[in-house]
């Protein structure tokens, strides 16, 4: 690790050598790589130093002991030396997590898809229950939402949603809600107070950008434009602004509504289609990574049940890593912080398990 660890602090050298080069920073697109490995480098690196600056002085520590006979100088030295001794071991800690394999989409930004499963109308309360969930903590976390499309049902449910989540890290935070979610609670409807079972899956894509190179050439798609449907502005609804794109060789179509400007909805729609086959790109990976896939936790698998909301005890658990709060209110109003960074860390766990079985 610590051999690795030097080439890292060499080669972050070279980096900011080179970008003080008038002929890297005139080349945009070979200094906006190179600004995005200083990125990911100098975290790592600046953990190493701290590590090395605490094995320093677990050394002068240890050098006053033996040669310092004044009481109290030798008491200072030991209370350095322990603290050094802690500081230590956590950072030993840090280095291999920061030193984890990264997953290139992590910084993207992403694309949501929530769709009612099983339950009916209950199930489109309880999709729109978790855009509102997503959209407030995007909000906690100053990341812009844009809504591409909705199918709303009249008592304000939603059959589905799609929309865009703009923010650092984005995907590297939202992937673990990929999944089924459940809910449980007695329906307003439900004269006989009886507990109903209903779910929503929710996708989370990473948004692919050109240097993904997703090609999608004009003999295989198809596009419609029409009117708007449901609520919407006065110009949402009476012009030709809704676009609806067909993709012939996998079958997607998707569909932006939320603009007024047909030119606006055509930018998503191909947005969403990029990301849609950069996902169908992702998903044959994790197929033929079949260990990997089971070391991560419910970043694989879209129709695993990954979490249920049970209303009447005020319960959420995620089944993944066995964590249940009793905060309901809260996660429905967006604080789901909490549930995302224990599935950080215990992927995290399982990845550092698996590296030290190799």
């Amino acid at each position: 690790m610590f051999d690795k660890l030097e080439e890292l602090v060499d080669k972050l050298d070279t980096i900011n050598n080179q970008l003080s080069d008038p002929d890297v920073v005139g080349d945009q697109k070979k200094f906006r790589a190179l600004m995005k490995e200083q990125s990911d480098l100098t975290p790592i690196v600046d953990k190493y130093m701290e590590y090395k600056k605490a094995k320093e002085t677990i050394e002068d520590s240890l050098m006053m002991l033996e040669e310092e006979s004044d009481e109290e100088i030798r008491e200072m030295a030991k209370e350095e030396l322990n603290d050094a001794k802690a500081r230590l071991e956590t950072y030993e800690q840090e280095l291999k997590i920061l030193l984890l394999p990264k997953d290139p989409n992590d910084d993207k930004n992403v694309i949501v898809e929530i769709r009612a499963g099983a339950g009916g109308d209950e199930a489109a309360l309880f999709a729109a229950e978790l855009y509102r969930m997503y959209v407030h903590y995007a909000e906690s976390r100053r990341w812009k939402c844009e809504l591409a499309s909705v199918e709303e049902i009249g008592i304000g449910g939603m059959k589905s949603v799609t929309f865009m989540v703009t923010g650092a890290g984005a995907y590297s935070v939202l992937k673990y809600e990929s999944g089924v979610h459940r809910v449980q609670r007695v329906p307003e409807t439900e004269s006989g107070g009886r507990i109903h079972t209903s779910t929503a899956s929710v996708a989370v894509l990473p948004e692919a950008e050109e240097i993904d190179e997703i090609d999608i050439p004009e003999k295989d798609y198809r596009i419609d434009v029409m009117r708007a449907s449901g609520n919407g502005g006065q110009c949402v609804n009476t012009t030709d602004s809704a676009v609806r794109l067909t993709h012939y060789p996998t079958g997607i179509v998707v569909y932006s509504q939320t603009e007024k400007s047909q030119l606006q909805n055509k930018a998503k729609a191909f947005a969403l289609l990029r990301a849609k086959l950069l996902d169908l790109e992702m998903q044959k990976r994790h197929d033929a990574e079949a260990d990997l896939r089971k070391s991560q936790v419910g970043t694989g698998d879209r129709s695993e049940k990954i979490r249920t909301y049970n209303f009447p005890q005020g319960r959420v658990t995620d089944h993944r890593i066995g964590l249940t709060l009793y905060k309901l209110d809260k996660i429905m109003d967006g604080d789901i912080q909490e549930i995302i960074d224990a599935c950080i860390a215990a992927d995290q766990t399982a990845k550092l398990a698996k590296m030290n079985e190799e």
